[in-house]
């Protein structure tokens, strides 16, 4: 399914839930991708200093890619209400 996402806090919520579902902690997706825990700490709370590689690189690791496409129509407030 997907999932729409216009901020930093959503993308962090929707690679937490995902990794979740997995059955992953913060360290074992870490591990994946080579990166400490503390890193994906930030990546999930929707730390704005996050590099886009690392955000790619956790993607990949979930099994997820980021799709580019017009933006809908529906407001930053409404979807905040699906986190």
């Amino acid at each position: 399914m997907d999932q729409i996402t216009r901020t930093a806090s959503q993308v962090g919520a929707v690679v937490r839930r995902k990794r979740k579902q997995l059955g992953l902690s913060q360290q074992e997706l870490g591990s994946r991708v080579r990166l400490r825990q503390a890193t994906i700490s930030k990546l999930e709370a929707g730390e704005p200093a996050t590099r886009l590689q690392t955000l790619l690189d956790a993607l990949g690791a979930l099994d997820l890619e980021v799709v580019i496409r017009p933006r809908t129509k529906g407001s930053t407030a409404a979807l905040e209400e699906v986190f």
